[in-house]
């Protein structure tokens, strides 16, 4: 009879198969594929929006830029809108209409909120001149209370107006620097308007420009200025028979400036103070040294809103003879007035 043996197995007498790996599925260097796809975005991008300027060449030489700059395709022009072809067609005909009148005149229009401070200054600077010029007032708030009779009668209710002379607008805190016949023969005895512009590349300049503007606007021909003017008549009618232009501002820009420094205007303003408002003068403020000042100056100043603070300088040319460059300036108080009449007839050299 046999008996069983029992064998007892150590741990080490075992010879365990290993179990098959399961190989995880590769994974692709993901870094790798982002990488490759940004360049490729990047050269096609290049390819189809090649930029304007070659900025960045400057970090290479010219010879390392140069086959860039051929294998980039030239840019086109954007096809323009029906709207927009109508109305070149329009600038086109009015440009083209001759202007004949034996008596021309300027149109001043008046932004005021309410009663005009100055009246009767405006009053002292009219009087004499009857027939060389038309008043429109336009009050935002509530109806003026007139005090000259070249006011009386003379409100409006839009500030688009029909024009058939050269227009001039200004605030109700200007005031004029000289007499009637230096102005009007400063305005009339030239071809161009005076609309300030400049381009600033700060936050309150190309800042403010929205993508709502094109195709119409583009971004390369926004500029920033002041809102007082003066527009010679084919150009104020320009004005009047577009509506195109107009609509995008109306809807798109809203935006209240009152830093509105900026290429060259005939109204002065002094924005030395940094302020989001103009300086303003007061009484003591107005004296005949202020006066010849401000009508001595022949170099149009402006300031950009970026951390640059650029100084731009413009001399003024009045058909190309460098001449002072203010005819009005603002802002003044109220209580200028009687300080501004007397000083009016000794300051004024024309």
């Amino acid at each position: 009879m046999k008996i069983p043996q029992v064998w007892w197995l150590s741990i080490g007498d075992v010879h365990i198969m290993p179990a098959p790996r399961h190989r995880p599925p590769s994974k692709r260097p993901l870094w790798i594929i982002i990488l490759v796809s940004l360049v490729c975005a990047s050269l096609i991008g290049t390819y189809v929006f090649p930029p304007r300027r070659y900025a960045a060449c400057y970090l290479f030489a010219s010879s390392v830029c140069s086959p860039f700059k051929q294998w980039i395709p030239p840019t086109f022009e954007r096809l323009l809108t029906d709207d927009e072809l109508a109305f070149r067609v329009v600038i086109r005909d009015i440009l083209k209409t001759p202007h004949q009148s034996k008596n021309p005149k300027i149109a001043f229009m008046f932004l005021t909120p309410g009663s005009l401070p100055f009246e009767n200054l405006w009053e002292k600077f009219f009087t004499g001149h009857e027939g060389r010029f038309s008043i429109y007032v336009h009050a935002s708030r509530e109806k003026p209370e007139h005090v000259s009779p070249f006011f009386i009668g003379r409100d409006i209710r839009s500030e688009k107006v029909s024009i058939s002379n050269d227009l001039f607008s200004w605030h109700c805190s200007c005031v004029p620097l000289h007499k009637f016949d230096y102005v009007y023969n400063y305005l009339m005895d030239t071809n161009i308007s005076f609309v300030d512009c400049f381009e600033d590349p700060g936050p309150h300049g190309m800042g403010r420009y929205l993508g709502y503007m094109l195709p119409e606007i583009e971004k390369k021909d926004w500029r920033k200025g002041s809102q007082w003017f003066s527009m010679k008549r084919e150009h104020a009618l320009l004005v009047l028979a577009d509506n195109l232009y107009y609509t995008k501002f109306k809807h798109f820009c809203k935006i209240v400036d009152p830093n509105g420094i900026a290429n060259w205007s005939v109204t002065h303003v002094d924005w030395s103070e940094g302020k989001w408002h103009p300086k303003a003068y007061r009484a003591q403020d107005v004296t005949f040294e202020l006066l010849k000042n401000i009508t001595s100056i022949e170099e149009s100043i402006h300031v950009t809103s970026d951390g640059k603070k650029v100084v731009l300088q413009r001399q003024c040319l009045w058909n190309g003879v460098k001449r002072p460059c203010y005819l009005f300036a603002r802002k003044f108080y109220p209580e200028a007035l009687d300080n501004m009449m007397q000083l009016f007839s000794n300051y004024t050299p024309f």
